[in-house]
């Protein structure tokens, strides 16, 4: 064989303008013989197209997404001064001889050699691998599983059911990613969120641009620490919502009165501080409410304090200060430090500090809009309030309609915590106190 051999395309059968869905090499690797080198899918079956002999890949002819048939070129093939290695034993032959020492070493495929440093990286779990094991010297069973030969070998090397994994790739495809992956475990260091390995399909990759013009811009801070605190406790805490609504009539005139007063010290005094007296009275009155799940999932902690999480929009995005102690403060301390822990917010000035303790937390959407909604528990807590904007209503008095300013709640609850008949009571009682201010100060 010539020294640099070009590779290209076996015949396909009926197939052509087959697209490239995986590339396994590239520039510099070793391979050797029967190595894939690049994964093309037909409408039908997926085929990896395996290295003709040992070597050193040169130029690559095609990237993934590329259409292929019979003959197209895909690489540069240097065979000169390469030791050929002998192919992988199949499952049915057995070693003639076996290093003592090395008791992996025999069952090794000759993997590509891009994927090697990443294998070598990955320890076998203490205690054992976080999927199905595959029995030595059994069949490998995976015959439903949607992956190339090198991946499969690889799964087998590592002892991997390749049976148990969520591909990643093009339609469904496991990919060696994958199965490393599912060796390390979960990315997020066991905090509970699935991923491929944990039984959910990721999204799949889509190329937009080819629909038309795209401009990718990264996620904020916030909103890269967020959201896989948000995915969690969405994962893993089943919601529910309970809705209700409240006649906060008397209560806003009364607002608006001390808030006229409070104008000309420097502070304002919104609804929140209002809902934040109610909560706690709830909180108090229904006590499973202020409690966590143990760790075991088979006890509840109550907790004796009542700090309030209170999301706040930032140009960042969502953060949720705790307000302390929300029990011993009234409406003006309440009204004042809700000003000055949403202006730290949204200035990026919050210490880690201010954001932990929480029991219960209050979600506002009043100053935008909307009739209803579903907030996330944010987990260990068990339940999470949301209210919109409140609005006039024509509400019937026993004789005639008269306008009431109504204002909506939404309670969301841990379900295994909360059932349903204690959230309506949960959110009654809460919206029962809102109709009367006096009520706050018993």
């Amino acid at each position: 064989m010539a020294a640099a051999t070009e590779v290209s395309v076996p015949d396909l059968g009926d197939f052509a303008e087959v697209p490239v869905i995986e590339i396994h090499v590239a520039a510099g690797d070793v391979v050797s013989a029967e190595d894939p080198l690049v994964t093309l899918e037909s409408d039908k079956a997926t085929m990896d197209i395996p290295a003709p002999a040992a070597g050193t890949v040169g130029e690559l002819r095609v990237k993934v997404g590329d259409l292929v048939s019979r003959g197209s070129p895909l690489l540069l093939l240097d065979t000169s001064g390469t030791d050929v290695e002998p192919p992988p034993l199949t499952d049915q032959q057995e070693p003639a001889t076996q290093d003592a020492a090395d008791p992996v070493a025999a069952a090794r495929e000759p993997a590509a050699r891009s994927a090697s440093a990443a294998q070598a990286a990955v320890p076998a779990p203490a205690g054992g691998p976080p999927v199905t094991a595959v029995e030595a010297g059994a069949p490998d069973g995976f015959e439903g599983a949607h992956a190339g030969p090198g991946v499969r070998r690889l799964a087998r090397e590592l002892d991997l059911d390749l049976g148990a994994l969520a591909g990643t790739g093009p339609k469904g495809r496991i990919t060696k990613e994958d199965v490393i992956a599912a060796v390390r475990g979960p990315a997020d260091g066991g905090t509970g969120v699935a991923g491929a390995a944990g039984g959910i399909p990721a999204v799949p990759a889509q190329d937009f641009s080819k629909f038309g013009p795209v401009e990718v811009r990264p996620l904020s801070r916030i909103q890269r620490l967020s959201g896989p605190a948000l995915h969690r406790s969405w994962l893993n805490v089943p919601h529910v919502t309970q809705n209700d609504e409240a006649d906060i009539t008397d209560l806003d005139a009364y607002r608006r009165e001390l808030d006229a007063a409070a104008k000309t010290d420097g502070y304002r005094v919104t609804l929140l501080a209002f809902l934040m007296k109610a909560s706690v009275s709830a909180l108090r009155e229904f006590p499973k409410f202020n409690s966590s799940l143990t760790p075991e999932k088979d006890a509840l902690i109550y907790k004796g304090y009542y700090h309030l999480g209170i999301a706040v929009d930032t140009p960042e995005g969502l953060v949720v200060p705790v307000i302390r102690d929300v029990d011993r403060k009234g409406i003006t301390e309440l009204s004042r430090e809700l000003g000055a822990v949403s202006a730290r917010a949204r200035d990026g000035k919050l210490d880690l500090a201010d954001l932990q303790g929480a029991c219960f937390t209050i979600s506002s959407l009043g100053g935008i809009g909307g009739t209803s909604f579903t907030p996330i528990v944010n987990a260990p807590e068990v339940a999470i309030l949301g209210v919109v904007r409140s609005k006039m209503t024509p509400v019937w008095d026993g004789s005639a309609f008269v306008p009431r300013l109504m204002l909506p709640v939404s309670l969301s609850y841990d379900h295994r915590v909360i059932d349903g008949a204690l959230a309506a009571r949960f959110a009654r009682y809460l919206c029962h106190l809102l109709e009367d201010v006096r009520r706050l100060v018993l």
